[in-house]
């Protein structure tokens, strides 16, 4: 019985030679899978890296697969390669560093930039409504004489109401407990019929914008005896 050489491939990418009976083939056991004489075995992923697909492995499969090493293949690159990853992973390392500081950074100004800017819109307001207190005065010298009836009392409460809707509301009223961060004591005197500092007297109403003092309120206070 002569025999024939059939060429072919290792798993290591050697060449080796298997010999196979050349008559009565048929009655050899026939050899599966990876065992079939003249067939080339190869890791899949060395297949994927000479570009072509492996077994049982559609073209689609091998494109969606990436051909990249192992990262614990790439960490065991000799000499030179090895070190210029080690840097690039450090250059990586440093440049995401930097751009978390920057973004940290970013957020922080933009939430100061909004603040200011809140506090500008606020400045702004209650200069213009400072600037109508003194008209905002009349109108109470006016209800006080009656005077504020007519064309003129309506007048007065649309600009009342208008102010109000920007945040502006008055205080300081006879009986109210002295308060020197709100109030401006202008008179003294002592009276039985009180038990602390208190406002007998309001010359002139205070204002507020929000919690924001815009003007205090002149009044007289009574002491207890």
């Amino acid at each position: 019985m002569t025999e024939r050489k059939i060429d072919g491939t290792d798993a290591a990418g050697a060449e080796t030679q298997v010999s196979a009976p050349a008559g009565n083939a048929g009655a050899a056991a026939e050899p599966t899978g990876e065992e079939r004489p003249g067939v080339v075995v190869r890791d899949k992923r060395k297949i994927r890296d000479l570009g072509t697909a492996a077994p049982g492995e559609s073209a689609a499969e091998q494109a969606a697969e990436p051909a990249e090493a192992p990262e614990d293949e790439v960490a065991d690159l000799p000499g030179p390669l090895g070190a210029e990853l080690e840097a690039l992973r450090k250059d990586i390392d440093e440049l995401t560093r930097d751009l978390q500081r920057i973004t940290a950074e970013y957020a922080n100004y933009r939430k100061r930039v909004d603040r200011d800017r809140g506090l500008v819109t606020e400045q702004a307001i209650a200069a213009v409504l400072a600037a109508l207190l003194p008209v905002l005065d009349d109108v109470d010298r006016a209800r006080e004489h009656g005077d504020l009836v007519g064309p003129f009392g309506s007048v007065a409460e649309q600009l009342i109401n208008s102010l109000t809707k920007f945040g502006l509301s008055p205080f300081g009223e006879r009986g109210d407990a002295f308060d020197p961060t709100r109030h401006e004591a202008v008179a003294h005197k002592t009276s039985t019929e009180v038990t602390e500092p208190t406002c007998v007297d309001i010359l002139r109403r205070g204002y507020l914008l929000g919690d924001r003092l815009v003007r205090p309120a002149l009044v007289a206070v009574a002491d207890p005896e």
